[in-house]
């Protein structure tokens, strides 16, 4: 992922060529698990043998690679460049494999290419770039280029001819469609402003309807938006899936595959498409658009939306689900209660309840032992006869602050229990238990 306008190079970093010199990765490495808290110490140690602007840009990458350990794993931030802003926005790794892996099913033709619009510190064009497409990025702010390409040639030493272009994207030529072999678009739009994030994307940067047109022209790409894009603005032509990593929703990402679409509409009409890839619209993971698609990493579980309606409302169960932050916001949660035969708790509120423990990927099950309505004093009671001593606190539809709620429960004990404060059929409810013993399970539906 990147930013399209990093206007303004970053502060304390000057251009790459001195930490790349001998002296500046001898830095580096010494550098390499040094403590934040000695900063002071280390500097002063250092500039007696370094020039004193070496030793502050060496600090600065050292502790940005500290940061950017949590998105791109230790080994690989070691050896990476960063801005405060490209480590800050980067997507990670988890998340930028899964992408580069799904468009590689969607293009797995030898020599097929990635335009990689607003491409940053190069977090998304390493990964397309391992995956055996030839890149090319694009971003305005010079240092931020030139801090991608070292870090693709890094990373992915055995890449296709890896380039980065110092431009603004809406000057960009886009790729010819329909070519042989394909070539991909993808756009990272700017979603953070000066005055921080930015909600409307039609203030993205270049805006999300700049970037829909670009990916139609091109006939093949994704455009990476923030996760809470209302889904009326996801365009009928493109599929929108919802990306979680450990439960966590990271990001949502608007795919479009005209050549796909073209092959189906040949196959209809009983003629053949050569401008289609061999076997479209059966591969793996085929952008279908129109569609919503939750996928839930480490796992790689992928759901997709078959148009059910909204599971009705129904009086506790056994066990409550709770599903995973990408298929609420995918709306899937219809196809998650089918799967186990449940229904909502609340119309309103996405907990899904059954009477048996089953198996999915797509939600945690918890085993429900009380229900109560909403009384703290009641709960309070019911917690000191069990025992309690640890309480995992989850709510929806409530207003209660789960902090203040442990403190006044006092807890004591040796046991552990999960409060749910929620509705129930309108009223305000708690439901009390504990996680249930299923196995999770991986399942890909895309029908």
């Amino acid at each position: 992922m990147g930013r399209v306008n990093d206007r303004a190079p970053a502060p304390h970093l000057p251009h790459l060529a001195p930490l790349l010199s001998s002296e500046g990765q001898t830095l580096l490495a010494e550098l390499r698990d040094y403590d934040p808290a000695r900063e002071l110490a280390v500097a002063t140690r250092l500039r007696r043998d370094h020039p004193a602007e070496l030793v502050s840009a060496a600090l600065a990458q050292a502790r940005l690679r500290q940061r950017g350990a949590a998105k791109f794993g230790a080994r690989d931030a070691g050896r990476m460049y960063f801005t405060p802003h490209g480590v800050e926005q980067s997507t990670r790794t988890a998340v930028a494999a899964h992408r580069a892996a799904r468009l590689r099913g969607i293009a797995p033709e030898a020599g097929a290419a990635v335009l990689d619009l607003c491409c940053g510190i190069g977090g998304d064009a390493i990964e397309l770039a391992r995956a055996g497409f030839a890149v090319t990025g694009v971003d305005l702010d010079p240092l931020t280029c030139e801090i991608a390409l070292t870090n693709v040639r890094t990373l992915a030493p055995d890449a296709p001819s890896p380039a980065v272009r110092c431009q603004d994207v809406r000057e960009t030529e886009l790729p010819e469609p329909g070519g042989t072999p394909p070539h991909a678009l993808f756009v990272d739009p700017a979603r953070r402003g000066g005055r921080g994030r930015i909600f409307d994307p039609e203030a993205y940067s270049p805006p999300l309807s700049w970037a829909v047109d670009a990916v139609r022209r091109t006939g093949l790409g994704a455009i990476k938006i923030a996760p809470g894009i209302p889904h009326e603005l996801v365009p009928d032509d493109f599929e929108a899936e919802w990306i979680s990593d450990g439960g966590d929703v990271k990001e949502a990402v608007l795919w479009h595959d005209g050549r796909a679409a073209r092959a189906a509409q040949a196959h209809a009409e009983g003629r053949p498409d050569t401008s289609a890839p061999a076997g479209a619209p059966k591969v793996p993971g085929a952008v279908v658009g129109g569609t919503r698609r939750a996928t839930l990493l480490p796992s790689g579980a992928t759901l997709t939306s078959r148009g059910l309606p909204d599971p009705p409302a129904r009086r506790p169960g056994r066990f409550l689900y709770e599903p995973d932050g990408a298929v609420i916001r995918a709306h899937l949660v219809a196809e998650v209660a089918e799967e186990l035969n449940g229904g909502l708790l609340d119309e309103t509120i996405a907990y899904i309840t059954a009477d048996e423990a089953r198996a999915t990927p797509y939600a945690t099950a918890y085993e429900i032992t009380d229900e109560l309505p909403f009384g703290l004093k009641k709960l309070k009671a019911l917690l000191r006869e069990r025992e309690v001593g640890v309480l995992t606190v989850k709510k929806r539809g409530s207003a209660v602050d789960p902090e203040e709620l442990r403190r006044r429960m006092k807890l004591k004990g040796p046991n552990a229990a999960t409060v749910f404060l929620t509705r129930v059929a309108g009223a305000p409810a708690m439901l009390i238990g504990h996680p249930a013993a299923v196995r999770p399970t991986v399942c890909n539906r895309a029908e």
